[in-house]
């Protein structure tokens, strides 16, 4: 029976969290609360109290020879990832695990122009979360050539699943923008996610880089109408980039800003994964009937 510890054990980190227990693993999880700590001990993983923002509780996490998930989000605000600072500070020597798994994000690349990006694509992020990003994938990787221990990094794009769909704003009638200006996106289902970080600790002992997709190409604009047609809503509104700068939201309007295509030919070789969900239409279909 192996280890696992999930640092950041929500949406994604509860499913890894399944199919390590699955396996026979025991598996421990990061929290802050009293009550997300009473919720994992439900799900069978053990709780350890602590908080990435306050370095000092995070003293004796179960961490050495351990399987390391780190799906922790950065905090807002500036350019530098504190939180994994933190984590790796919280390591002593003789507790370093025998690998971390690193969710970070395709955003990293920032706006290709609707190109494909490769692992080899040189990272040029151009929002603030993406530059926190960069320096997460940094630190780990600087620290974890330090002390000896692989670092796989994963590079995940738009992930949804059941109740991670935008149907409130669909329900609401916001606009998205023509699908003539619409950006290249992409996606993938939060269990294939989970699978696939299974996957990369078991396959890379030596460290790694992935990109992460499903690989079906299409634009934002087609993803929101998928998801109003798989609901039975009305698709949304388009709207011209002139008129989506008046009528969006600062942040969605974001989302729209960045077009690239995400190569995951070499996730799928090496990771030998086979996608449960390799099309939205499928996806869609298993989200919404859970």
């Amino acid at each position: 029976m192996g280890r696992v510890f999930i640092v950041g054990c929500g949406y994604v980190g509860k499913r890894i969290a399944a199919l390590c227990r699955e396996r026979g693993d025991g598996v421990a999880a990061l929290c802050r609360k009293d009550e997300s700590c009473r919720e994992l001990e439900r799900l069978g993983i053990a709780p350890v109290p602590g908080d990435l923002d306050y370095p000092e509780t995070l003293r004796g996490m179960p961490t050495a020879g351990a399987e390391v998930y780190y799906c922790a989000p950065p905090p807002g605000g500036g350019i530098t990832e504190p939180r994994v600072q933190a984590f790796c500070n919280g390591i002593p020597e003789g507790c370093e695990p025998a690998r971390i798994v690193y969710l970070s994000t395709t955003g990293v690349y920032g706006d290709c122009e609707g190109g494909v990006v490769t692992e080899e694509t040189p990272v040029r992020p151009e929002t603030t979360r993406a530059r926190r990003r960069v320096h997460a994938e940094e630190t780990f990787s600087a620290w974890g050539a330090e002390r000896g221990v692989p670092v796989i990094v994963l590079r995940v794009p738009g992930i949804y699943g059941p109740l991670r769909l935008p149907i409130p704003m669909l329900q609401m009638g916001q606009p998205v923008l023509r699908r003539e200006e619409s950006p290249f996106t992409n996606r993938i289902h939060a269990d294939d996610l989970a699978a696939i970080c299974l996957a990369a600790a078991a396959r890379c002992t030596t460290g790694g880089l992935f990109n992460v997709g499903d690989g079906q190409e299409s634009t934002m604009t087609d993803y929101f109408n998928a998801v109003a047609d798989a609901a039975g809503l009305p698709r949304p509104r388009q709207v011209t980039r002139e008129e989506a700068r008046q009528v969006m939201h600062p942040l969605m309007l974001s989302y729209f800003s960045e077009s690239r295509r995400v190569g995951t030919e070499k996730m799928r070789r090496e990771l030998g994964v086979t996608l449960r969900y390799p099309t939205l239409e499928e996806g869609l279909r298993a989200s919404l009937q859970s």
